[in-house]
């Protein structure tokens, strides 16, 4: 038994062992990122595919001549005020919603394009709308 290992600690080499260590670490590495870069885009792919969904509904809801129907262009001028804010905002990457029981905006959901990036911004009352409008302005 003894000879058996004298024979196979000769016959390793520890430099062609350390490099195929250090070969398959690399190799790992390198497939970590490619996993991390890959999950990364297929957020961003994900993400621009419900904003395409979103700006598909608009254009559904307008038809096939570009604008809304009659019944639309009867509402009531408050109503095309806040609709023309929201679109304004959608434009922007700000998609804001209303709270079921009373109305107000309770949540703005932030996207910037450019920076990959998502904000989810909770809008309680103790804070102004000159506070949120600087925050929205400085994440995108």
């Amino acid at each position: 038994m003894s000879s058996q290992h004298a024979e196979l600690t000769s016959q390793h080499s520890s430099t062609a062992h350390a490099s195929e260590i250090a070969r398959l670490d690399t190799t790992k590495f390198r497939t970590a990122k490619a996993a991390s870069d890959a999950e990364m885009e297929a957020e961003r792919l994900a993400q621009q595919a419900a904003d395409l969904n979103a700006r598909l509904q608009e254009l559904e809801i307008q038809g096939l001549d570009g604008s809304a129907d009659d019944q639309a262009r009867r509402r009531d001028p408050v109503d095309d005020e806040v609709l023309l804010r929201l679109k304004v905002y959608r434009s922007l990457g700000i998609e804001i919603e209303r709270d079921g029981r009373d109305g107000e905006f309770s949540r703005a959901v932030v996207r910037n394009d450019r920076k990959g990036d998502v904000h989810v911004v909770n809008m309680d009352k103790k804070f102004s709308k000159f506070f949120y409008a600087n925050y929205f302005w400085q994440t995108l």
